[in-house]
């Protein structure tokens, strides 16, 4: 995945970063423009450039380039037992140099160099481990199958009659 190119890749030249004049009818104070941000002598004027293209393929451009560095979802599941019980304890975001997890239950955030080491965190004793679970937009169920009966089905009505 090649890293787009951006204006903060461009670091401003010496020549660059001496303030211009104020304008004739700028508002000055401590001899700065008041209009100016204190920032603004660290990054580069782009009003004398023209855009790029319209606004449309702009759109389009900058879609693709999230969907490019678009980091990866993962769940950190805590099992209990073997498939007894589970439940989602956090939430990850994969980048190509680290990963970011925050559990669910506020108050613990770690940044770790890979997924995996989130494993260890929320592993509990010897009937709770953890596994982490990739994200897929496929798997997400609809309000009817949320509804819908288990797979199992229905449990059998049960008589207490004898005889």
């Amino acid at each position: 995945m090649a890293a787009a190119r951006t204006w903060m890749d461009k670091a401003p030249s010496d020549a660059e970063h001496e303030t211009q004049p104020a304008a004739p009818n700028a508002d000055t104070s401590n001899g700065q423009d008041v209009n100016e941000h204190p920032l603004d002598a660290l990054v580069p004027d782009p009003s004398d450039r023209p855009p790029l293209c319209g606004e449309p393929r702009f759109t389009e451009i900058l879609e693709g380039m999230v969907a490019d560095a678009a980091p990866r979802v993962f769940a950190v599941v805590q099992e209990y037992g073997d498939r007894v019980d589970a439940r989602i304890a956090a939430w990850g975001m994969a980048f190509e140099s680290h990963s970011e997890v925050v559990s669910v239950e506020r108050g613990m955030r770690m940044s770790l160099q890979t997924p995996e080491c989130a494993r260890r965190g929320f592993a509990w004793g010897s009937h709770i481990h953890a596994r982490l679970v990739w994200f897929n937009a496929d798997a997400i169920t609809s309000a009817e199958e949320d509804e819908a009966p288990d797979v199992a089905g229905p449990m059998p009505e049960q008589s207490f009659d004898e005889g």
